[in-house]
């Protein structure tokens, strides 16, 4: 799903916890020292408190998301959530402690600090999320960060629904199509009745499919997945007894939402910290082989360009341009291969580049540095800038151009999230291995990513490139 109001909800409700998280431990620490005339354990300066406060907020953070204050079904309900508030600044205070006992480290110079610290913490951890949420309800109320919900089902479920949103924007969700007979839909919601999901999606644009009924699934889930849009169905008895899937309640009705990837909300963040990381390390490591590649691309070829931009397909069909080592001659340099061996006197390369999934020995375009630089890989190594600047991963699907993405029947499950410099794919063999094989192995690192795949993939790549194993 392209838009997601509620990822940017979490952001903002962790960013204020670990600000609420310092500001309260600070807080009881400046009662303690101004209003308590007793004797320190130990002297300790403000400025140094704070410091340490600061760099143990970390600590404080996992608490709350094992304490599950970032799930919607606990942050929208108050008792709930009062409840693991409390549970939540218990265990973030005992951390600190539990730190001070076990690292040796001096944090409050007397024991008192800790038990102030949890009660202000707690209480202004409850003003915050207060006021957040009251926030939230504002820019709701005004229709901004509505998602666009299509409701498809001839059942009483799909009335229900419609009608619980149409004075709930709370909820976050907002009618744009309705695709059932009149008797399932609300009389003000008629004239966005629609007689088929094709048709409703021609005319809007929605942002969640909420599908009723039990029927033609695959071919509505189908659609949810080619035009990026979040999937859910209200489930049967016999599916909420099971419980398969991330389940939620709108109004009085459980939904279940069926996500195409892993990659979604704390799990996006957390590979995107990780392409931030890795790329700047990889990236330091590479400078000085990517200055002597440059050098000698450059001796190789003085008038040609070291580097060449190709446009390539990322996440949701965004066009990214992706550096590399120039590695073909300058004068068919930026041509498709059936443009280039034409212009080279050799068409009939063409059909035997394709028929052997895009790849040629001895490939005359090459250039003598570029021919070792495709097979070692390091013609990629520029791809680093694209990964730090977000247009790529450096772990995912191949980057693709429209006319091979063209053949792939189940193009847009690609494009569900970013394109990578490396992949399952091309630590796999992929040499030795078809087009089809490729876009298999894509599809499965798509809906079975953990971060853990990609530390092998990484690692499998970085022996893949030592070995000069897989490499075109």
């Amino acid at each position: 799903m392209k838009r997601n109001p509620t990822f940017v909800y979490k952001v903002c409700l962790a960013l204020s916890d670990i600000l609420v998280f310092v500001l309260a431990v600070s807080l009881a620490y400046y009662l303690r020292i101004w209003f308590d005339p007793r004797p320190f354990y130990f002297e300790a300066s403000t400025l140094e408190f704070l410091k340490t406060i600061a760099v143990l907020s970390p600590l404080w953070f996992v608490a709350a998301v094992v304490c599950g204050l970032y799930n919607r079904l606990i942050y929208i309900h108050r008792p709930r959530l009062y409840g693991r508030l409390l549970l939540a600044s218990g265990i973030g205070i005992m951390a600190l402690i539990s730190y001070e006992f076990f690292a040796a480290a001096e944090i409050f110079p007397v024991r008192p600090v800790a038990i102030y610290a949890l009660i202000t913490l707690y209480l202004l951890l409850i003003i915050s999320r207060e006021f957040l949420a009251a926030v939230r309800r504002f820019v709701l109320r005004h229709g901004r960060g509505l998602l666009n919900m299509l409701i498809i089902g001839n059942n009483d479920s799909s009335y229900i629904l419609a009608d619980y949103l149409r004075n709930n924007t709370d909820s976050g969700y907002q009618i744009c199509a309705v695709v059932a007979q009149k008797k399932y839909i609300p009389k003000y919601l008629h004239d966005k009745k629609f007689s088929s999901l094709d048709q409703a999606l021609k005319a809007t644009t929605p942002d969640v499919i909420v599908q009723t009924e039990e029927l033609n699934t695959e071919k509505i889930y189908a659609q949810a997945v080619n035009h990026h849009t979040r999937y859910m169905f209200v489930p049967n008895q016999d599916i909420l007894i099971s419980h398969m899937g991330d389940m939620d309640i709108i109004g009085s009705q459980p939904v279940i939402t069926v996500s195409t990837t892993p990659l979604v909300g704390r799990a996006r963040l957390i590979k995107r910290l990780s392409d931030i990381i890795f790329g700047l390390i990889f990236l330091t490591l590479a400078s000085p082989f990517m200055l002597i590649i440059a050098l000698l691309i450059k001796i190789n070829e003085p008038r040609g360009k070291v580097l060449f931009r190709q446009k390539r397909l990322s996440r949701y069909g965004q066009t990214v341009g992706i550096y590399k080592f120039r590695s073909i001659s300058t004068n068919v340099n930026g041509l498709s291969p059936e443009k280039a061996f034409a212009k080279l006197g050799q068409p009939e390369l063409g059909k035997i580049y394709r028929d052997s999934g895009d790849q040629l020995d001895n490939d005359p375009r090459f250039t003598s540095i570029g021919r070792i630089l495709r097979q070692t890989s390091l013609d990629e190594l520029p791809q680093l800038f694209n990964v730090i600047k977000g247009d790529i991963s450096l772990v995912g699907p191949r980057a693709l151009v429209q006319n091979e993405l063209n053949k792939y029947p189940d193009k847009n499950l690609i494009l569900m999230i970013k394109s990578g410099l490396t992949g399952l794919a091309q630590v796999s063999g992929r040499r030795n291995i078809s087009f089809e094989e490729r876009r298999r192995l894509d599809v499965y690192y798509i809906q079975n990513w953990s971060l853990l795949l990609d530390i092998q993939i990484i690692l499998r790549t970085v022996l893949s490139v030592l070995l000069r194993r897989g490499a075109k």
